[in-house]
């Protein structure tokens, strides 16, 4: 369980990140929907994961972690300025997968209460 403190440097990582990857990241490789999911800071704030949902193909997904890793100097050296930590952690990208898991989630229960309510009478 993350302190209180690295509960408010994770949220403010998480709005940072994005501001910037949204506004200042300028690489061809980033998809066009890139949602920074949660970021998780180690205890020492040295280091912290990104969690990335990447809207695309798998192709798109593997050239948008590539592009973020190249653009983690620039993240990062663009924080130092924009937020006061002792360290600005170093990152590591990786790929969540649970939007598009709970999106299809949705539709299997969409998909399973229309086929209840499609039946005739006396059937099921």
């Amino acid at each position: 369980m993350p302190s209180r403190r690295q509960s408010r440097v994770n949220d403010l990582l998480r709005e940072e990140i994005s501001s910037l990857i949204h506004r200042e990241v300028q690489d061809p490789r980033l998809a066009e929907v890139v949602t920074i999911t949660e970021v998780s800071v180690s205890p020492d704030m040295r280091s912290a994961r990104v969690y990335v949902s990447i809207l695309g193909t798998e192709e798109e997904k593997g050239q948008t972690l590539e592009g973020l890793r190249a653009a983690s100097a620039f993240i990062r050296n663009s924080l130092k300025k924009r937020i006061s930590l002792r360290h600005v952690p170093h990152f590591t990208y990786q790929l969540d997968q649970s939007i598009e898991e709970g999106a299809h989630l949705l539709t299997l229960m969409k998909e399973a209460a229309e086929g209840t309510t499609n039946q005739a009478p006396g059937q099921g």
